[in-house]
């Protein structure tokens, strides 16, 4: 199956697709180079094109500014290698998690489970390359957390009565994984965007 109707699939059919991804025997490594790896890049990139473009802005400062390319190409590079870390990171807590919640799946299981429900929010993220559109991707990454409660049962093989508190407590964690790298994130691309500013 080619990862193109595999993200089809998920965003539009997930109860079908979620037992299909479960039963796969796939690696962490196979994961990363074929699905994870692909996909986060894309948000990024157009996140990258829009600001060589329109200019990056600076919220904080209120300001638009115009980094060399290069600048931009190091902030597209540090937002990817985090995001690779972060979705490492969020699957690794849901496997750890797993026994409290009499739940069972090893890191390649949790890593299916992080990876597919971030998938259309991902694809998404070539809105980013049309400025104050790309906020529209936060709906779609609401929707992976469906995704996530949907998955669980059966990637996880999670009892009905624990998906909701299982879900609940792996965001909660989650959300504060991904507001550091935010902020990391924000900082090194903000002081890069404004030390590299040309107009």
């Amino acid at each position: 199956m080619s990862l193109i109707t595999r993200v089809q699939n998920i965003a539009l059919r997930p109860k079908d697709e979620w037992p299909v991804i479960a039963g796969e025997t796939t690696s962490v490594a196979s994961l990363y180079t074929g699905v994870i790896a692909p996909l986060a890049l894309i948000g990024p990139v157009c996140l990258f094109l829009s600001a060589l473009i329109f200019g990056q802005r600076i919220p904080v400062l209120n300001v638009t500014v115009h980094p060399a390319a290069g600048v931009l190409l190091g902030s597209l590079i540090v937002s990817y290698v985090l995001t690779l870390v972060g979705v490492g990171i969020t699957a690794v807590i849901v496997e750890k998690l797993a026994p409290n919640f009499q739940s069972s799946g090893d890191l390649a299981q949790a890593l299916k489970l992080v990876a597919y429900s971030q998938a259309p929010f991902w694809v998404a993220g070539v809105l980013n390359l049309i400025p104050f559109v790309g906020v529209l991707t936060l709906l779609v990454g609401l929707y992976g957390l469906y995704l996530v409660y949907l998955g669980m049962p059966t990637v996880m093989k999670t009892p009905p009565d624990k998906v909701l508190p299982y879900v609940l407590v792996v965001i909660g964690i989650s959300i504060v994984v991904w507001i550091v790298i935010a902020v990391v994130t924000s900082t090194i691309v903000g002081t890069g965007a404004m030390m590299g500013s040309g107009a």
